[in-house]
């Protein structure tokens, strides 16, 4: 119970400033970033199989591409994959590019794409109505209208749903797929809520992906059967990191459902999209071009980019160690995981390389510039802690709705999104391990 209630999600008690022109701009350029995340591995690429395979010191990423593999060649049953994604972004104060911006930042960067559960929607939302009526309660009711519309949960359900349509059975179930235990669990559970308020007809039915090794099976025509209830949607909300997959039990489902007729979120192959390797080498020069044909568009994405660095074996992945090796204040090291916790900063960096035996550990990790942002003063509210004034920074999450297949997206939409604050002596910035604050953008003109 302890956990639980440090575990509570923490706010800041009044919105942060942030330029509209930045954030609408923003919005345009994460629906494209969103569209080119799917088509760099749908179908395969011989960049992105490349990358993969040669990826062979993580363990967890070979088990996924190997499904990949596995159902490419067996041939995809269920062309349509649905994804709510999340782009991350900060702002960045030391830019090397000639920004001319008179102002006290230069440009926004990317600090990661995530394709698999992508949570606390439900939190922005919430967060915004809180702030509103702070800013009545403390006489400040006209600029309410300052505050974006968020409409996150909303959004990323009406996209579960969209799915749920398009598999065209009205008595299929949608699956959420669980940890056994989640602190996380009432993120989940406002999503199932929303899905209800949206279409009261569906049901969503919460699994383990252990209770799923021993309930699911295909049908058929290779629909997916969980208790002779058809399955539409599988939403993953658990699967993302190695320990989820307990035994060969978890990994055996996890193929089964790829192979099946329902619409996974996200499927195998956005999945993939999100690793880190899939980031860095879709941020390589004039990779962008090559799945968008929009000059302008391109550029768009292009300048979002933050530095990223491979550390593989050859010649490049030699100078970028070097490089961390120097100037391990300037970068961030990340490795093939999701979930928060796991990336090394600082003089740290210096200290993991150093102590590695074998040369083929570094090439499971990227190497990324260290974003320095701008920094504000707010008051934080958390659990268990006085309120204080503090010097903070803020990074804004963008949720999307992507349906589609190789050939035709059916819908790219903004959904949303979530704005964090954290400290300025905090690296990692997760709202529920208590090292960020839920925030709302508060829009003015530059």
């Amino acid at each position: 119970m302890n956990k639980m209630k440090d575990s509570l999600p923490s706010c800041t008690s009044l919105p942060l400033s942030l330029s509209s022109e930045d954030l609408n701009d923003l919005i345009d350029t994460t629906r494209d970033w969103a569209l080119m995340h799917g088509l760099s591995v749908r179908p395969i690429t011989n960049t992105t199989k490349d990358i993969l395979q040669h990826n062979y010191t993580v363990y967890f990423t070979n088990k996924l591409f190997n499904i990949y593999e596995t159902v490419i060649n067996e041939g995809i049953r269920q062309k349509i994959s649905l994804g709510l994604f999340r782009s991350d972004l900060m702002l960045e104060t030391s830019c090397t590019n000639d920004c001319k911006k008179l102002q006290p930042f230069c440009c926004w960067k990317q600090v990661e794409m995530n394709t698999m559960a992508s949570g606390m929607a439900w939190l922005g939302p919430a967060t915004t109505q809180l702030h509103k009526f702070v800013l009545n309660e403390i006489g400040l009711g006209d600029a309410i209208i300052n505050l974006p519309d968020n409409k996150a949960i909303e959004g990323l359900c009406s996209g579960i749903l969209e799915a749920w349509k398009i598999y065209n059975d009205p008595l299929a179930i949608i699956i959420f797929v669980v940890e056994d235990f989640s602190y996380n669990i009432s993120d989940q559970r406002f999503h199932e809520f929303e899905i209800k308020r949206q279409n009261p007809n569906v049901k969503v039915v919460r699994k383990t992906l252990t209770q799923l090794s021993n309930q699911a099976k295909l049908g058929i025509n290779n629909e997916l059967l969980i208790n002779n209830n058809k399955v539409a949607v599988v939403y993953y909300r658990c699967g993302y990191e190695p320990k989820q997959y307990p035994t060969q039990k978890e990994w055996d489902v996890r193929l089964l459902i790829e192979r099946s007729l329902a619409i996974k979120c996200p499927s195998i192959q956005y999945h993939l999209a999100g690793t880190k390797k899939v980031q860095q080498a879709l941020a390589n020069s004039n990779v962008v071009a090559n799945y968008l044909n929009n000059d302008k568009k391109v550029a768009c994405i292009e300048n979002i980019f933050t530095g990223l660095y491979s550390l593989a074996l050859d010649e490049n992945g030699n100078a970028a160690t070097d490089m961390a090796l120097k100037y391990p204040e300037r970068f961030v090291m990340k490795p093939q995981r999701e979930g928060g916790g796991n990336n090394i900063y600082g003089k740290d960096i210096k200290y993991f390389l150093q102590s590695i035996k074998n040369p083929c550990e570094r090439t499971a990790w990227i190497l990324m510039d260290k974003i320095t942002p701008p920094q504000q003063l707010n008051y934080l509210i958390s659990p268990n802690n006085k309120i204080q004034l503090s010097n903070v920074v803020s990074e804004l999450g963008i949720f999307g709705v992507i349906i589609g297949d190789e050939n035709n997206i059916l819908i790219n939409k903004q959904a949303g999104h979530i704005f964090r604050t954290k400290l300025t002596t905090s690296n990692e910035g997760g709202l529920m391990s208590g090292t960020a604050f839920s925030d709302s953008p508060y829009l003015i003109d530059l």
